[in-house]
């Protein structure tokens, strides 16, 4: 069987384990269903904006072209550095995509990636935002009403705590289990004073802490963890073939090495495999 299109980051369902599709071209690919199988990925050469559909030869922020990355409001610094967010300043170069990206519930969370970390996503993308960062553990810790408002709850949990996630530590197998609760009870008292000029700035009803949830654990589809965790560069390479041994976050875990497939969004790739 073999698949060619343009390739798009990978969803994935919560079950357990978790249940991943990539997207070629208008395929949808059940790669859960290919484990311990062996693949050819092979990169065409061309890459296609993920935004205006036009082609380009090199990818920006992930597949964007040029143009759109100098233009698009969603490739501006403030989406990297939420707590800059100059939306209710009247500068943003989109306002209503703003209003639909920016001006929406946000939560501030803690993860268990390749360590234990702050992010914040949209409402609507809980799980899936935990999902493709690989995180084993994920608590919900606060509600806000904006991007900048979650953003800067961020940057006050960050003194404290990681805010990326290393991908060696995401994939090197078995990880440190925290207790989620006690790290989130941990972190809001070290940082009370700072949330409470928050919810001063902002007002109660924009911040409110999140009551009531457990943590959520996320299993993986991994059948064997690699033994050295080598990079793989499908560029460079142009063909890649070997057995698919696991998912986990956007990485496709091969006996060779591992793949971010987030890196080849806009990017066209032919998949072979055998049914």
């Amino acid at each position: 069987m073999q698949y060619s299109g343009t390739v798009q980051k990978m969803t994935a369902r919560l079950e357990t384990p978790v249940r991943y599709q990539l997207t070629v071209g208008t395929a949808q690919v059940d790669m859960s269903a290919l484990l311990e199988k062996p693949l050819t990925l092979r990169c065409t050469g061309r890459i296609f904006c993920v935004h205006c559909n036009r082609p380009t030869n090199k990818s920006f922020n992930q597949g964007y072209c040029y143009q759109c990355f100098t233009r698009l409001a969603q490739c501006d610094s403030c989406i990297v550095s939420p707590e800059l967010c100059h939306y209710e300043a009247g500068t943003c170069r989109e306002p209503v995509w703003g209003d639909h990206f920016c001006m929406q519930d946000h939560v501030v969370y803690f993860a268990n990636s390749s360590g234990l970390k702050v992010g914040i996503t949209r409402a609507s993308q809980v799980p899936t935002r935990w999902i493709d960062q690989g995180a084993t553990q994920a608590l919900a810790v606060v509600r806000t009403r904006s991007r900048q408002q979650a953003g800067l709850c961020e940057a006050m949990f960050r003194q404290h705590v990681a805010d990326r996630t290393n991908w060696r530590g995401m994939l090197k197998g078995e990880q440190e289990i925290f207790d989620m609760p006690a790290e989130r009870d941990r972190l809001l008292g070290l940082c009370r004073a700072e949330f409470a000029l928050l919810q001063q700035r902002f007002g109660l009803h924009a911040l409110s802490l999140v009551n009531g949830v457990e943590p959520l654990n996320i299993n993986y589809p991994v059948r064997r963890w690699p033994d050295k965790l080598v990079s793989l560069d499908l560029e460079t390479l142009g063909t890649l073939s070997g057995v698919l041994l696991g998912i986990k976050g956007q990485y496709l875990i091969f006996d060779s090495g591992v793949l971010n497939v987030r890196k080849y969004t806009g990017h066209e790739l032919e998949l072979g495999f055998d049914e």
